[in-house]
């Protein structure tokens, strides 16, 4: 498998607040030429699967967390290097989608380094836990998730793109993070969600939405775009294989990760 080394063409940053700590944070990527590293103080930690240290609800590389949104976006853009410095221990939350990430490194383009090889994916990397499954397989683009809620409205979606990264700025990017009304207390309660607001997160209440959403099926297209920027610390392009997932959170997503990078590298 040939990859087409990318990295930023100049410095751009971003400032926020972390999405679940609500602490203020300047992120800035910087052209890099030795694969996708953050830096936090002294902390120099390369984004692969290896590296993350937590997984509750969001990803977390060495002391950096909730990185999924702006993995995400390097995806979508093909950038395989990079150096990310972060002035707190977690990216800010933005709108709760990666479209404030994607559209902004977009603008500015990219650098071509070249290319590296990684070993073909002869076999299918297939993850089953339950009902959660993500199956890898070589391909062209062709991603989907299935977003099932049992019970509870919405009950399930369904979402797919066949030819990613066409059409990520405009059908995943913009979905925003979200939570079941139920949850919300108790999200509160453990200190979470500091940085989001009615604007920044979508809210599934019993029957309907509670707030304005983006998608009539915002959720599953955020699923897709975590998927995305989680089985990205792979480093393996997203054009380059198909992807299914169903029901997977951060935990398996990262899961999923190690099993592609072990295949591949």
């Amino acid at each position: 498998m040939i990859v087409h080394r990318r990295t930023v063409a100049k410095t751009v940053a971003f400032e926020g607040v972390g999405l679940h700590t609500g602490v203020p944070v300047t992120v800035t990527f910087q052209p890099g030429e030795k694969g996708l590293w953050f830096r936090l103080a002294s902390e120099r930690v390369e984004a692969i699967p290896a590296n993350v240290s937590d997984t509750t609800r969001s990803t977390k590389v060495g002391s950096v967390g909730t990185v999924e949104h702006l993995m995400s976006a390097l995806a979508a853009l093909g950038i395989t290097d990079a150096e990310v410095e972060f002035t707190a221990p977690e990216a800010p939350g933005l709108d709760g989608s990666s479209e404030p990430f994607w559209r902004p490194l977009a603008e500015v383009g990219t650098t071509d380094l070249g290319t590296r090889e990684l070993r073909d994916l002869f076999s299918r990397v297939f993850l089953q836990e339950d009902a959660v499954k993500i199956a890898v397989g070589k391909g062209s683009g062709h991603w989907r998730f299935e977003f099932e809620c049992d019970g509870r409205w919405p009950h399930s979606q369904h979402f797919e793109l066949e030819k990613l990264p066409e059409g990520y700025g405009s059908e995943i990017a913009p979905a925003r993070t979200f939570a079941f009304q139920e949850e919300v207390p108790h999200i509160i309660a453990a200190g979470l969600a500091k940085g989001l607001d009615g604007d920044s997160a979508l809210i599934l209440g019993p029957d309907d939405y509670q707030n304005k959403a983006r998608f009539v099926d915002e959720p599953v297209r955020h699923k897709l775009l975590d998927l995305i920027g989680d089985l990205y610390l792979a480093g393996v392009p997203i054009d380059a294989i198909n992807v299914v997932g169903t029901r997977s959170g951060h935990r398996s997503n990262v899961k999923a990760a190690t099993m592609l990078y072990q295949a591949t590298h």
